[in-house]
């Protein structure tokens, strides 16, 4: 299936390297291989794999592929001076041949979070190369490629009577989403038991592979056990010391564990909007999963859960999209005051709030905070988002809307 980023993605290896990042199983590779056959020659370079690892050491790749993709790369000790002296020296070979038809080969760079961490330090690689964030299926995705799906709610194998052949409309593709979660495989399968095997087998392999080489061996099992913590606490801020107290450690050494977390695309934080960006560090973020089919809860308190959990990751994949296509100052945040008084989700822009988005599974009633928060950002939008709703009103201000259609309106 054809990924939102895929022509983005083309037109900037065009013109410089290009990073693309995402979580593990989200679709980089596959994103890579349809680039390259629409690129011919192209070569693609795992540097898990033993001869692949040294023909990227020894730099012996063919020059006449077009597109050259290198996987896993961070993994490469003193991999950035190594790839900015790739850059220099292709550059150098172009430029003493510019009166002739040879063209610079186009580089890929695909890999894990920890290379967004990375890039922040070490040698520069300043104007060399541009990125994307890949992220999980969305609303509006699914919607473009006309996403044929099952009916909510199915526990069955792929072929039994609840498949249906016809496009998902936007509410039936956030029940899907809320069900199966974004990520390619578990999302493009019509079974929700397959699904979760898929999600068992995914979290062990994080666990078994990635969190150990950020952690020691005798934390793994820490790991673990925040895993499953925070599972149940998506959507309420986050109080470190809570935490460390229910896993017998100090209150650094979960923040540790949270950094490992985000730096895997595991979870992501959101913090509370506040002008001063220090004062808002301070004060309590809130924790949402990459992969939707992560959360647990109780009764139908899971479904309140999955939709908000939803709502966070296509408004984070929105935000994204705006940072690394059009260099927009934009970001994520939710608004709480001293009094308790919370919105879950804001966005920005320049460092102006946008918009303050409250998640309702059927209560079109305005959500009383907004009363105490549009005073102070009366240009913010004000938006509702419930889940099943009848009718789109504008109440006090406050635009109550259905949710699968607004966020499918989404940029990404």
């Amino acid at each position: 299936m054809k990924r939102y980023l895929d022509d983005f993605v083309a037109d900037d290896l065009q013109r410089k390297l290009v990073f693309l990042t995402g979580p593990r199983q989200v679709g980089k590779t596959t994103l890579s291989t349809q680039l390259g056959l629409t690129t011919r020659p192209f070569q693609y370079l795992n540097y898990d794999v033993a001869a692949d690892r040294l023909t990227i050491q020894r730099q012996s790749w063919s020059p006449d592929s077009k597109l050259l993709v290198l996987d896993e790369l961070h993994k490469m000790s003193d991999w950035k001076p190594w790839l900015k002296g790739v850059i220099d020296s292709q550059a150098s070979s172009v430029a003493s041949l510019k009166n002739t038809s040879v063209k610079k080969q186009q580089i890929l760079v695909t890999g894990s979070a920890r290379m967004d961490t990375f890039r922040q330090s070490g040698e520069s690689l300043a104007g060399r190369f541009l990125s994307w964030r890949l992220h999980p299926f969305s609303i509006k995705e699914l919607a473009d490629q006309n996403f044929t799906g099952s009916l909510a709610g199915s526990s069955t194998s792929a072929g039994a009577s609840n498949q249906i052949n016809k496009p998902l409309d936007h509410d039936a593709l956030l029940t899907h989403l809320m069900l199966h979660g974004g990520f390619p495989e578990p999302c493009l399968s019509l079974s929700t038991e397959n699904a979760e095997r898929w999600r068992d087998q995914y979290t062990k392999g994080l666990i078994r592979e990635d969190i150990l080489e950020f952690s020691r061996l005798h934390e793994v099992n820490t790991m673990r056990i925040l895993l499953d913590l925070l599972r149940e606490r998506v959507g309420s801020p986050l109080s470190l010391a809570s935490l460390a107290r229910d896993l017998n450690v100090s209150q650094p050494t979960v923040k540790r564990f949270i950094d490992i977390l985000q730096a895997l695309f595991i979870v992501f934080v959101v913090q509370p909007w506040h002008f001063n960006i220090a004062r808002s560090i301070l004060q309590a973020p809130k924790i949402y999963f990459y992969d939707t089919g992560m959360i647990r809860g109780e009764g139908t308190e899971i479904d309140g859960l999955r939709f908000e959990n939803a709502a966070a990751c296509m408004l984070l994949k929105h935000v994204h999209f705006l940072q690394d296509g059009k260099a927009k100052a934009v970001d994520l945040h939710y608004l709480r005051n001293k009094e308790g008084n919370e919105i879950d989700f804001a966005l920005s822009e320049n460092q102006s709030l946008t918009h303050m988005i409250e998640c309702k599974w059927n209560d079109s009633t305005p959500h009383k905070a907004f009363t105490k928060f549009i005073p102070y950002w009366p240009k913010a939008k004000a938006v509702q988002l419930v889940r099943h709703l009848r009718n789109k009103e504008l109440r006090n201000g406050v635009s109550i809307e259905q949710a699968a259609p607004w966020l499918a309106s989404l940029s990404a």
